[in-house]
């Protein structure tokens, strides 16, 4: 769409800002719902994915709480809590429910293009860990969602499930491990542009590259208007949209900060830059199918948990290592560096400086890892495959992740570690901040959005017969026997 297309129209329903994964779930899941909605979708960038959605950008794991440990921690009395892995994987299933959905209805083709079946498993060594992962898969087993799991603490068994990782261990090391056969591979680059591509086929809306939006007023009652600037032309327009959807990713802070809502207030961001080590023996690949995530170091926070991971990129089987920590002042990858100081306000100081202040073991861990050498972090790779050689592996940038901060009571600031939605009262304009899990929950958390910014859309009768088609679970606790049942008919539809 040029910009003489985009001038006939100036007035929209709702305009996401940023084509990465939530804008495309947003808006295709609107018209769907709403055919006749008018949405328009702005891109800074040349093209749609090429931020945190793209391939390499994340881990590419469907987190479904099968084997982060992060998601089931130890309580003071010994016990292991699931209760936030059961919600994860929940909300996992949601959007596997959504794309079969899709090409259920022919909307979508090749599932195998952005979906694979890789099994997802949890590596411990050491006494106490061993321990620890044994409640675990006892706490999990009991849950229908899990009952599937393994576990061993033999290395024969391990050197079955994965043989790349057991090649030289000695007898006397410690170690356990879990398994769930169903885990998943997803390349969100290449979903996103699926459901852009159905948004543009079925419906008839494009997302417009090299916009970038500068800010968002208040205009009539019920309305905003969006600046917007062509980053090849400087050419500024104003449009009016009755919803603005902000899901531009790390830069999603800075538009919200120019946004006139009370709800914007104390909000901060704490930027985390990405690598990961990527193999480039192919005989080393063929060697290893499955995602192995092992513990945290000690007062490490949770995004630095590692992993060795199959990855199905482009066509092509990968194997990755990481992810390993770094600073950048930058909100986005193509990002400034004056991003992390155009982001401290009057109001959000408090906030900033308790949060340092209650997270001084963040800070020592990113300059620990910023100050890693390649062969610092060949030792780490080391620790899960033995005799690691320097010249099959590369180290490669991933995404950059900005981090929540907000106003706590008692600390002043607290940052946090998943995806909140910010929301003025009307729910006329919405922002995702935040990270992990991110993608893999995107369904359930643009669902939210729409009752946020659309509750006359989802609450009538025609919108609730459909969403019971196409996400069961949404606002539902299911059953041993839906989940079984829903999960056997998604895996059909998604060839798994």
């Amino acid at each position: 769409m040029n910009s003489d297309q985009l001038n006939v129209n100036k007035d929209y329903d709702l305009i996401c800002v940023g084509a990465g994964i939530m804008s495309a779930t947003l808006a295709l899941l609107t018209k769907i719902l709403k055919p006749d909605s008018k949405i328009l979708i702005l891109e800074r960038l040349d093209d749609v994915a090429l931020e945190s959605s793209a391939a390499w950008n994340n881990a590419g794991t469907g987190h479904s709480a099968l084997c982060e440990l992060n998601y089931t921690p130890q309580k003071e009395d010994g016990s292991v809590n699931i209760g936030k892995a059961i919600s994860i994987c929940n909300q996992f299933e949601i959007s596997k429910q959504f794309w079969s959905y899709l090409v259920s209805k022919n909307l979508m083709e090749d599932p195998k293009s952005f979906i694979s079946n890789v099994p997802h498993h949890s590596w411990v060594t050491g006494a106490e860990n061993v321990a620890y992962l044994k409640k675990r898969y006892e706490a999990m087993k009991t849950h229908f969602m899990f009952d599937t799991i393994e576990f061993t603490d033999e290395q024969q068994k391990m050197k079955e499930w994965f043989p790349l990782m057991m090649q030289d261990r000695q007898p006397e090391e410690v170690m356990a491990a879990s398994r769930i056969d169903r885990g998943c591979e997803v390349n969100y680059g290449e979903l996103t542009r699926k459901l852009f591509k159905i948004l543009e086929e079925k419906y008839d809306t494009k997302v417009q590259c090299n916009e970038e939006v500068d800010d968002v007023d208040p205009d009539r009652p019920n309305e905003w208007s969006v600046k917007v600037k062509n980053t090849k032309t400087d050419q500024v327009r104003h449009l009016d949209a009755h919803h603005v959807f902000i899901g531009a990713g790390g830069g999603s802070l800075l538009l919200l900060q120019k946004v006139e809502i009370d709800e914007k207030t104390g909000y901060g961001g704490f930027p985390v830059s990405g690598e990961w080590l990527i193999c480039k023996n192919p005989q080393i690949i063929d060697q290893h199918h499955a995602k192995v995530y092992s513990k945290a170091g000690l007062g490490d926070p949770p995004m630095s948990v590692p992993h060795l991971d199959t990855r199905f990129i482009n066509g092509k089987r990968e194997l990755l290592f990481g992810p390993f920590a770094g600073f950048s002042p930058k909100f986005l990858k193509e990002g400034s560096n004056l991003d992390l100081f155009k982001s401290i306000k009057f109001d959000n100081i408090p906030a900033m400086l308790g949060a340092f202040w209650h997270n001084l073991p963040l800070t020592e861990y990113l300059v620990k890892q910023v100050a890693m050498s390649f062969e610092d972090r060949m030792n780490d790779l080391r620790k899960f495959i033995k005799d690691a050689k320097n010249n099959d592996w590369e180290l490669k940038v991933a995404g950059q992740r900005v981090q929540i901060i907000k106003k706590d009571e008692f600390e002043g600031g607290k940052l946090e570690f998943g995806t909140e939605v910010i929301s003025s009262k009307d729910g006329s304009i919405t922002c995702l901040l935040g990270a992990s899990p991110g993608a893999s929950t995107a369904v359930n958390i643009m669902l939210d959005v729409l009752e946020k910014a659309y509750p006359e859309i989802l609450k009538t009768p025609e919108s609730q017969k459909k969403l019971l088609k196409i996400v069961p679970f949404w606002q539902t606790e299911p059953t041993e026997k839906t989940f079984k049942e829903n999960l056997q008919k998604v895996e059909a539809a998604l060839q798994l």
